[in-house]
């Protein structure tokens, strides 16, 4: 078949703006950019009370979207939970992540189910309809290989990793290495920002921790700063523009990113486009697939005082940093969005049409 309208599906919480919002409006740039008739369609989300989570993922299944005005829509790509519900007799989904409270984050500090017989059910019924749901589309791929990781163990469904640059990719630049480290990202418990204002404690002076972002763990993060006596070396800027974001990025010395089990992460390969060496953790995830200890970057325990080890040692020694750099920049700089829409769309086009 000959694709030439495409809707990208994306659940999106009201008022919260992170890597999935970005992806999503991403995509569908670079759908037009290769010459396809592209709509972000999306659907509010609330998690909260756990029984509107079958609701919503119900008010996705109610929508066709087979066709427009009488135009019909060649194809449908799902992205996160529960967009790939969306009904479509030509359904690809390329999978941001699932439910993660309800999967790998189930008996973590970061979910709210719990081994009852309420949230047991729940998980089941959410396992099952992914598993039927996902069982409908013409191909699976994942952003990440964790994320397939996670399909594979608690769904038994194999999906194909396909990578994509950062938002800024073409915009990330080098500049000098600074008296700062940077952490970027949502503030959030399960990104554990506060790693890298604990590891502070222990950083040589005159570095610095500058902390982008914004999210409902920040005031949290905040009176950890204040209780420590960091406050002249912890700065919170907040949301910022693209220009100073990439400034940033640009004079770091290093960037943090130790979040637990991320999907894929944006910051690991902005801060590699960027040519700056990561500091993760090795229970991280995703920026496991990137990060290689010693080579362009470091992955440590998920510790403060493990951290700090690496940062002080970058700020030591300015030359291997600026290695390590270079070697994070030549394994970022090859993933391109031409090859993630020729799979995404090929997987239709290629397809038979069984309706």
């Amino acid at each position: 078949m000959m694709v030439k309208k495409i809707v990208v599906c994306q659940a999106q919480v009201p008022f919260i703006e992170g890597g999935a919002e970005f992806h999503a409006r991403e995509l569908v740039k670079q759908l037009k950019v290769h010459g396809y008739e592209a709509e972000l369609i999306s659907v509010p989300f609330k998690w909260y009370p756990k029984e509107e989570i079958i609701a919503h993922a119900s008010a996705w299944r109610l929508l066709d979207l087979s066709e427009s005005t009488g135009q019909p829509i060649d194809l449908a790509i799902g992205l996160k939970f529960p967009s790939y519900f969306v009904r479509h007799p030509c359904k690809v989904s390329w999978i941001i992540h699932q439910y993660r409270a309800a999967y790998d984050l189930c008996g973590t500090p970061y979910s709210d189910f719990k081994h009852i017989e309420g949230d047991v059910g729940l998980r089941n019924t959410l396992m099952q309809l992914d598993r039927k749901m996902l069982g409908e589309c013409r191909r699976l791929f994942t952003n990440a290989k964790n994320t397939a990781a996670r399909l594979k163990k608690f769904n038994g469904i194999t999906a194909d990793p396909l990578y994509h640059p950062p938002r800024l990719a073409s915009q990330l630049r080098s500049g000098e290495y600074g008296n700062y480290v940077l952490s970027v990202g949502r503030l959030e418990s399960v990104k554990r920002v506060e790693l890298a204002v604990k590891a502070m404690q222990h950083v040589d002076k005159p570095i610095r921790l500058l902390i982008v972002g914004d999210g409902t763990y920040r005031q949290k993060i905040q009176q950890m700063v204040e209780q420590s006596g960091m406050e002249q070396r912890i700065e919170f800027l907040g949301q910022v523009s693209d220009k100073d974001l990439i400034d940033l990025y640009s004079k770091a010395l290093a960037v943090i990113y130790v979040p637990y089990d991320e999907d894929y992460g944006y910051v690991t390969l902005e801060a590699f486009l960027a040519h700056r060496p990561v500091i993760t953790a090795e229970d991280s995830g995703g920026p496991l697939e990137f990060v290689k200890h010693d080579v362009n970057g470091a992955v440590c325990q998920p510790e403060a005082e493990s951290i700090a080890s690496e940062i002080n040692s970058l700020a030591g020694n300015r030359t291997r940093t600026a290695m390590l750099g270079e070697s994070g920049y030549d394994s970022a700089r090859d993933i391109s969005w031409s090859g993630v829409v020729e799979q995404l769309v090929g997987a239709a086009e290629n397809s038979t049409d069984n309706g």
